[in-house]
């Protein structure tokens, strides 16, 4: 509260962004939220109340005076545009500086999730945090199994801080192996087990990229990708998917980085799927806002700036990637190994959307909660740092887990019986992964929510989503579809991928989405 220096302002206007229709209302600032209520008037109409998070808000910027008022712009990280005009200046300014401290927190503390509580016990608490057990869902997959053991080697995250502690790998894969080949990787991300695939026995398997440089090699590495061959006696080779463009891999090797050479490596497969960066991920997103955002844009601006953005473009790159992954593994029979440059972000998409393709569990509402578990929370996906949760480097912040949710949408608008849950429960996910009220996906790796003790002091979104089930099921879900199409094969061709308009203008009043999805 001490950041606050005007708790209630009267006499504010919220503008429709698309419309130019306002409603005239009262401001509140509270430690928590911003709060906007319309006047009362006569009519029998509910007066509307609008509650904005403060770790909501990306963005507030102030514009210049106008004879009607003073206007202040919040850009939201739910993909929300709020516009208000204060009757004063003053009254604006102080606002203005005092959300500019509340929306940039400086310590996991400040987050709100540590001082959420939504009336629960303790033994509620930690009920809600024992819903999602991956020992059991890599059990469900058949592991341990003759090939492969969980290794005790990350027991105190020494060999790779950013893993979790539970690890898979092949039975033929000796300790002084794993150490030698994580000394070999980018952050110390060694090929380990994500999915095993229990009718062929093929695996998928995650890392990060070599520290190769032109020449270097290392014994234990190459013993390492062996002993991922062997444990599939069905193929003789291992895809090595490299996820990045063949130029970014390329200039990763001038600083002593960069991909396997199959000189050395005598069982690999090698192939560059070509999904692009953080950064020009980050870029292409602020390009499809301004473009989606823009009023009275003609149809056909509105396509070339849609296009020129590049957004469906990366989409659909993701989506390619994880349908080769599906195929190497369900068709060929193949292992596959996925990397990128450290193994948290495109490795983290396409694995988790090459399993979804394979396993119609993950299609159920608790099975892509363990699926987001299992590939992106315990995997160490960087949420603090690409969700911008503490006052960071911007360069860090990027759409990747958004970009994942929307090809999982894409999937369930060509397969619409495949999905128990809605599309509402995807945007639900996407609200708490930037709301910070929940402690699932707070932190970069299970190490640092274990320093937080996450577990014991905040609550867990599974347990309010699994809460709320009825909500987020899909009418037009069928079991039987899925028995009959365990493995999905959607089309990647260009006009297959739309724009998710209730992800970006959700709260847009005036434009009326119909998602059958």
């Amino acid at each position: 509260m001490e950041h606050i220096r005007t708790p209630k302002v009267e006499q504010v206007r919220l503008m429709d962004r698309f419309s130019n229709k306002s409603t005239n209302g009262t401001l509140y600032l509270t430690a928590t939220h911003l709060i906007f209520v319309e006047s009362s008037n006569s009519s029998s109409t509910a007066t509307q109340e609008i509650w904005i998070l403060h770790h909501h808000i990306a963005s507030v910027e102030k514009l210049s005076l106008t004879t009607t008022g003073c206007p202040l712009v919040l850009q939201c990280r739910n993909f929300r545009v709020v516009r208000f005009v204060f009757p004063r200046e003053r009254d604006c300014h102080d606002i203005y500086s005092s959300l500019q401290r509340l929306l940039r927190p400086v310590s996991y503390e400040e987050l709100y999730a540590f001082s959420y509580n939504p009336k629960q016990n303790d033994q509620q608490r930690e009920e809600g945090w024992q819903l999602i057990d991956l020992r059991a869902e890599y059990e469900r997959m058949g592991v341990p199994c003759d090939q492969w053991q969980l290794t005790d080697v990350n027991r105190d995250f020494k060999v790779c801080e950013t893993y979790p502690r539970d690890l898979y790998v092949p039975i033929t894969a000796s300790k002084p192996i794993i150490v030698g080949s994580s000394k070999f990787r980018s952050k110390g991300r060694f090929p380990v087990l994500t999915y095993f695939y229990q009718e062929k026995k093929a695996a998928v398997c995650r890392c990060s990229q070599p520290l190769s440089g032109f020449s270097a090699r290392c014994l234990e590495d190459e013993s390492m990708l062996q002993a991922i061959s062997k444990a599939n006696h069905n193929s003789r080779f291992v895809y090595v998917m490299d996820t990045r463009p063949k130029l970014n891999a390329l200039a990763n090797r001038a600083a002593g980085k960069g991909y396997e050479n199959e000189d050395n490596y005598s069982n690999i497969r090698f192939q560059f799927v070509g999904i692009e960066n953080i950064h020009v991920m980050r870029s292409s997103l602020q390009k499809l806002l301004e473009v989606t955002g823009t009023r009275s844009l003609t149809m056909s601006d509105y396509l070339v700036g849609l296009e020129s953005c590049g957004w469906l473009r990366h989409i659909k790159a993701i989506v390619d990637a994880a349908v080769f992954l599906a195929q190497a593994v369900t068709v060929e029979g193949t292992s596959v190994l996925v990397h990128c440059s450290d193994g948290w972000d495109r490795t983290a998409q396409v694995c988790a959307l090459g399993s979804l393709l394979m396993d119609p569990y993950y299609r159920t509402i608790k099975g892509f909660m363990v699926l987001i578990e299992k590939d992106w929370i315990s995997f160490g996906h960087k949420f603090t740092d690409r969700c911008d949760q503490l006052d960071g480097d911007p360069k860090e912040v990027s759409p990747i887990f958004t970009q994942f949710l929307e090809c999982v949408w894409q999937l369930g608008e060509q397969f619409p019986q495949a999905f128990e849950f809605s599309e509402w429960f995807l945007l639900q996910i996407h609200e708490h992964v930037h709301s910070c009220q929940y402690g699932n996906f707070l932190g970069n790796n299970e190490r640092q929510r274990e320093e937080l003790q996450l577990k014991e002091r905040t609550h867990s979104l599974w347990a309010f989503l699994l809460g709320e089930k009825q909500n987020h099921l899909n009418p037009f879900y069928n079991p039987v579809y899925n028995e009959e199409h365990p493995v999905l094969e959607p089309s990647t061709l260009p006009y297959h991928f739309k724009f998710w308009r209730n992800m970006y203008h959700q709260f847009d009043r005036s434009m009326h989405p119909d998602s059958p999805f």
